[in-house]
């Protein structure tokens, strides 16, 4: 083989990517996993502030002991450990049984490639550049399904698409924080910190299950809150900061919603029969009534004890907001992960009805009113109903749904067993766009990643902050922090990184308590 054959020549104009730096902004080859995880690290040494004086051997692997370090903190494990902290999904995680092909122990790094680890490995996100969408906000925010926008990935609809699924983590961290917090829905919940100084909560949400645990079942050493019928599972929130609202061409009114997290609400998940979900009683024939999950919409219509159902809070605090702003351009989005974008769509689908009808109630033939525009953002959300739901939420509802689906997600296609009713019926998802991501894609990320990471939100977000479309390499420029990764994952990241992690002391703080069935357990112990 020719020298000219062995070597390409290098791309002129390139930045080389900080996860994978044999692939540039321009350049378009095949999937990144095909890359050798060398060459992924092989640019990493641009990390440290300042970086060690002579290249570092990996230290030999030992558990922390109270004597050793007196923060509770999760060490890197070694390769034996791999039960990870995805929960009741990892227990079918068979990629811990396949081969794989496994990087030598030990590296020369660069200062330069430290230098940029660090970065990465930084707890606070770097955010993309914000360019103003105040001109096309509607486009940006549904409007035509988002045409033009997803494949290849518009940069200002990824850094709003971003933004939303860190609204849904904080949920995530709000709740594990406090999880037998449920005592007052207009009270905001007390660990609840947004990821965005921009937006201001305004009222926390609670769902109440209409099952219970019988008390046989309980177990004594588990925690009351995994069987509590009523828990935080989100909040509502708005922009309120007047320089982002011009930016963005209006003001956002935001309802978060966080997946599954107890037992009760598992139950509910597993509540698969369609049952009919109607406007004021009105009873559709039969074969076109629009329907939906039983087990999504009792938690979506169920009271609890101390605190209103889901749906009349949602809707009381949406209609008081958009009372509170009236005259203003305003839009509301509905953000969901697992469970919670099933929720969503439920919620996009009755704010819509009620809002119109509000404003048909005030309008005048002059003043020509209204309702604000609602969209839904969902990641790795099961489907919700049936085709005539879905019809109605888009084209009488004029609600669309950005579904963020990862392809080796299987919650994104249930429910869909066989029974009399599925068959006769079925589920679909609700219409809008997709924006398909693949875990192979990352070159972090082990090719052979489990359903828990497939569907864990933070690995979601991770593949979104490198999508740049189909076919295309991992995203040049991509800069979000795989510090969550490491802490959540570490189980699914390739074990080159986690040694490279290792070696610049990075440790990844202790999970909290584990308890969410979609292998969430929140933001790393600091603060977002």
């Amino acid at each position: 083989m020719s020298a000219t054959a062995a070597v390409a020549p290098p791309l002129r104009h390139s930045r080389p990517s900080p996860l994978n730096p044999n692939v540039t902004a321009t350049a378009t080859t095949a999937r990144p996993s095909s890359v050798n995880t060398r060459t992924h690290l092989a640019n990493l040494d641009r990390l440290l502030v300042r970086p060690p004086p002579l290249p570092l051997p990996l230290p030999p692997y030992h558990k922390k002991t109270p004597a050793d370090e007196p923060r509770v903190e999760v060490d890197a494990i070694p390769d034996d450990d791999r039960s990870g902290r995805g929960g009741l999904l990892n227990a079918l995680n068979l990629s811990t049984f396949l081969p794989f092909t496994r990087k030598p122990a030990a590296d020369e790094m660069s200062p330069r490639s430290l230098a940029h680890m660090q970065r990465l490995l930084t707890l606070s996100p770097r955010p993309s550049p914000r360019g103003s969408i105040a001109a096309e906000w509607r486009r940006y925010h549904g409007e035509g399904a988002w045409a033009g926008l997803v494949d290849p990935l518009d940069q200002n609809l990824r850094r709003e698409v971003l933004r939303y699924g860190d609204f849904v983590q904080a949920a995530y961290a709000a709740f594990h924080s406090m999880p037998s917090s449920a005592t007052h829905s207009h009270c905001q919940h007390r660990t609840l910190v947004l990821p965005d100084r921009s937006y201001r909560a305004t009222r926390s949400l609670f769902a109440t299950s209409s099952l219970s645990i019988p008390p046989w079942a309980q177990r004594q050493s588990a925690p009351k809150w995994l069987t509590q019928r009523s828990s935080f599972v989100g909040y509502v929130a708005v922009c309120d900061n007047e320089r982002e609202v011009q930016r963005m061409g209006r003001r956002d009114i935001v309802v978060v919603l966080r997946g599954t997290a107890t037992c009760p609400e598992w139950a509910e998940n597993l509540r698969t029969g369609l049952v009919p979900v109607s406007d004021d009683g009105d009873v559709s024939p039969q074969q076109h009534a629009p329907k939906v999950a039983k087990g999504f919409l009792s938690l979506y219509k169920t009271a609890g004890d101390h605190v209103p159902s889901l749906s009349d809070a949602i809707v009381e605090e949406v209609r008081r907001l958009v009372e509170v702003y009236k005259g203003e351009e305003l839009s509301v989005t509905v953000v969901g992960h697992s469970l919670g974008a099933s929720l969503a769509v439920l919620a996009a689908d009755e704010l819509s009805a009620c809002l119109a009808a509000d404003a048909e109630s005030k309008c005048t033939a002059a003043d020509g009113h209204r309702p604000p525009p609602i969209a839904v953002v969902s990641f790795g959300g099961p489907k919700t109903g049936n085709r005539a739901f879905a019809d109605r939420l888009r084209h009488e509802r004029g609600v669309n749904v950005l579904r963020v689906v990862n392809a080796g997600d299987v919650v994104t296609r249930v429910p869909g067993l066989a029974t009399p009713t599925t068959i006769a019926e079925g589920y679909v998802h609700a219409g809008g766009a997709d924006l398909r991501l693949d875990s192979r894609d990352s070159p972090c990320l082990r090719p052979d990643a489990g359903p828990a990471c497939c569907h864990d939100l933070e690995a979601y977000l991770h593949l979104l902050d490198g999508f740049a479309g189909s076919g295309r390499p991992f995203r040049a420029d991509a800069s979000r922090s795989v510090a969550g990764l490491l802490a959540f994952q570490r189980s699914n990241v390739k074990r080159a990184y986690l040694e490279r992690a290792r070696v610049l002391g990075f440790e990844p703080a202790a999970a909290t308590a584990s308890g969410s069935g979609d292998g969430q357990y929140g933001y790393l112990a600091s603060p977002t």
